[in-house]
């Protein structure tokens, strides 16, 4: 086990554990103080106790993950990370891979009662995050609201990229990401037992991120089951979501349109490009702010 004061050397120089910060299935976070040209930064490191009870197999998909999440954050230009998390070093400690990361506040999953303007912004932030993703030939496969970070000035940065496959590949692959966050091609198997997914299933979880935050935290009745086997959003829940606009500044028709189209059982049906839902987005806040003019 790791414990305060240990010392993890990486290509940058020596970093110190201070004290942990979230603990994963693989992987665990550590607040830690860095060399100067650093400072504090969050390391993560693969979790040795759960590494150590893990078969062979799993042992080398979590280093895997880890590998590869430095392949993707090492890939990205300065430019490009203003909404995905920043990798500042990376290395290896007794063997396995470290990467150090810009140390962000909590996720949203701490989030609670949000204006739906931020909302609205968070959302396009996040879309931005998946279209850089999308555009280095990833897609992501685990947007959910404990991988999104907020920052201080109050923007939302995307992390965790170790279920992270290439778009070109485009055979099916065995079962990832998270359940309850995920669209039905990725939740449900095929005949083979596989998964045949595409850059459209990041447009689904974005959907579902959409109306957890909308809704105060509340969750569809398709994440219990997750099939797609009738409506993704039944009549009550479109309902709340569209209310929740109008009851802070309109919107709630081009919203309530955008989700639908997000949350589409089949993926054909979903938004084709990122910029399909920045038009949205500025759609929803046009509509708000004639309300607001309106009213005024």
């Amino acid at each position: 086990m790791y414990t305060a004061g240990t010392i993890i050397t990486l290509r940058a120089g020596a970093y110190r554990l201070a004290e942990p910060i979230a603990t994963s299935s693989y992987g665990q976070v550590w607040r830690a103080i860095g060399p100067p040209t650093i400072g504090v930064a969050a390391l993560k490191l693969v979790n040795r106790a759960q590494m150590a009870r893990a078969g062979d197999s799993l042992r080398v998909r979590w280093a895997d993950c880890a590998s590869v999440e430095r392949a993707v954050l090492a890939s990205l230009q300065p430019w490009d990370q203003r909404h995905i998390v920043r990798l500042l070093d990376h290395g290896e400690h007794e063997r396995l891979p470290v990467l150090a990361l810009e140390l962000l506040g909590a996720d949203l999953r701490a989030a609670g009662s949000v204006p739906i303007a931020r909302i609205v912004d968070w959302i396009g932030q996040v879309n931005q995050a998946l279209a850089k993703v999308h555009q280095c030939g990833w897609r992501y496969l685990d947007l959910k609201p404990g991988n999104v970070l907020l920052d201080a000035d109050g923007t939302v940065k995307l992390c965790d990229f170790g279920t992270v496959r290439a778009l070109a590949d485009t055979t099916a692959h065995e079962f990832t990401g998270t359940p309850g966050w995920q669209a039905p091609e990725q939740a449900v198997a095929n005949d083979r037992g596989l998964h045949d997914t595409d850059a459209r299933t990041d447009y689904f979880a974005l959907g579902l991120l959409f109306y957890h935050l909308v809704s105060g935290g509340a969750r569809l009745r398709y994440c219990q089951a997750q099939t797609a086997d009738g409506p993704i959003l039944s009549v009550s829940e479109a309902a709340l979501f569209a209310d929740r606009f109008e009851r802070q500044g309109g919107g709630g028709t081009a919203a309530l349109a955008l989700l639908r189209t997000l949350l589409a059982p089949q993926r054909a049906q979903r938004p084709r490009h990122a910029l399909d839902i920045s038009r949205a987005l500025a759609q929803i806040r046009d509509a708000m702010q004639r309300t607001l003019r309106s009213a005024a």
